[in-house]
């Protein structure tokens, strides 16, 4: 149970630098991945928003916005699941360590 903790607390910590070494322009190219594309040939609402959120984590707003206009309010609510997540995984790591688990 302890190195699933640190898994998932490590994890949590390096798919942001991760995201942040990877060019801005890096899932730009290549076949969709949406179920919506692939099966009935439409755009959903969700459809850019990974590019869109790769350009705004780079500081690209424009490009961002261009991609999908929700990016303005799904990018701030990612960071606070994030942020909550990490707080929690942390908490449970301090616990771990006073337990001497």
């Amino acid at each position: 149970m302890r190195l699933f903790n640190y898994i998932k607390l490590g994890g949590l910590i390096l798919v942001p630098i991760v995201l942040l070494i990877l060019p801005s322009t890096f899932f730009d190219t290549g076949q969709s991945l949406c179920l919506s594309v692939l099966l009935l040939d439409m755009e959903c609402y969700g459809c850019g928003l990974t590019r869109a959120v790769q350009h705004l984590i780079h500081l690209e707003f424009a490009t961002a916005y261009e991609y999908n206009k929700m990016v303005v309010l799904v990018f701030p609510i990612l960071v606070w699941l994030w942020i909550g997540t990490l707080r929690e995984e942390y908490q449970t790591y301090q616990q771990l360590k006073t337990k001497g688990v």
